[in-house]
């Protein structure tokens, strides 16, 4: 829930300034569960949550190549770049 409250806040200040999204790009690091069974599930839910198409929305999964936490299944890394045109 705090996740989902902290975009819905980020979405109203940009909007504030006149600014829209262009894309959102996202990659999900993790070894299990592999993302590409649901990845146009994801790529909905992110579009919905953020108002957008999900033409903008690009997910892509890859893994850690059992390096580190990530590895070793003791953790999930998300990064997102998001373009925003005023």
């Amino acid at each position: 829930r705090a996740s989902k409250d902290f975009l819905h806040f980020a979405l109203e200040r940009m909007r504030a300034r006149n600014y829209a999204i262009g894309n959102v790009d996202c990659n999900i690091i993790c070894e299990m569960p592999r993302v590409a069974p649901v990845r146009e599930q994801l790529r909905e839910s992110v579009a919905h949550l953020m108002q957008i198409s999900i033409d903008q929305v690009s997910i892509k999964g890859r893994t850690n190549e059992q390096v580190d936490a990530v590895g070793r299944l003791e953790a999930v890394v998300c990064q997102a770049a998001v373009v925003l045109v005023g």
